[in-house]
């Protein structure tokens, strides 16, 4: 197969979005994210990522994320995690008042990588979610537990086809991911489906333990009675040591 037609491949498998034409709220957003992993023997290793998210229009910082975890190693290409994760999120009510709810997780994951051809990595990632979000305001007692399901897939295209190892030079990320609501769904949007994330970058390998990319993500989020398209500009590290 060639390399043209492995990229369709991967464009029609990772961008399956919902059948939804336009939606309800366009917004605007822009995303920096630093996504670390390390190894400390054959099996055993722990991988970490920080991120910073604002809201519409860039108009004030909106989500600070810090998520660990410590990582068993199956196999190279199998993984197995299990982390922590705190969400801040900041927002504003309609006369203007400012908003808190800060998010506990803990959650359970499974990836595995494979190669598509000589040159393609793909990885498929399970996450298993037990979210507990606080209280909205000091004042008020709408805090919740709900679980999630996520499933995550990416494609890294080295724009050189000329190595089996990638360990320089620009290439093309595509990545998908769905949510859907296991528990609680009704204090979550009502809808089993929750979002998605359809994301498209150029990067580049600095050398195998680094990778900087930017691209557009696009995320569409299920609502109870509306939906969100949020489009996100975004900046992102990788590092691996």
């Amino acid at each position: 197969m060639q390399l043209k037609q492995k990229l369709s491949v991967l464009i029609v498998l990772l961008f399956i979005v919902p059948a939804k034409l336009f939606a309800q709220d366009n917004q605007f957003s822009g995303w920096g994210a630093w996504f670390h992993s390390q190894k400390l023997s054959d099996h055993w290793g722990y991988s970490f990522d920080g991120q910073l998210r604002s809201h519409d229009q860039i108009s004030y910082l909106k989500n600070v994320l810090l998520r660990p975890s410590a990582n068993y190693y199956f196999a190279k290409n199998k993984v197995g995690a299990l982390g922590y994760a705190y969400i801040a999120t900041s927002g504003r009510t309609a006369a203007g008042d400012k908003t808190f709810r800060p998010e506990h997780r803990i959650w359970q994951q499974y990836t595995y990588s494979h190669k598509m051809g000589k040159t393609i990595a793909v990885s498929h990632r399970f996450r298993w979610e037990q979210r507990f979000l606080g209280n909205t305001a000091a004042n008020k007692n709408d805090h919740y537990f709900s679980q999630r399901f996520r499933y995550f897939a990416r494609g890294v295209i080295p724009f050189k086809n000329d190595s089996a190892v990638f360990s320089k030079g620009p290439f093309l990320a595509l990545q998908n991911e769905v949510f859907v609501n296991i528990q609680n769904k009704n204090k979550v949007n009502k809808h089993f489906f929750d979002q998605n994330r359809a994301y498209v970058a150029v990067g580049y390998r600095i050398n195998k333990m680094i990778d900087v990319e930017t691209g557009y993500l696009n995320q569409y989020i299920k609502q109870a009675e509306s939906y969100t398209l949020n489009h996100v500009a975004q900046l992102a590290f990788y590092t691996r040591f």
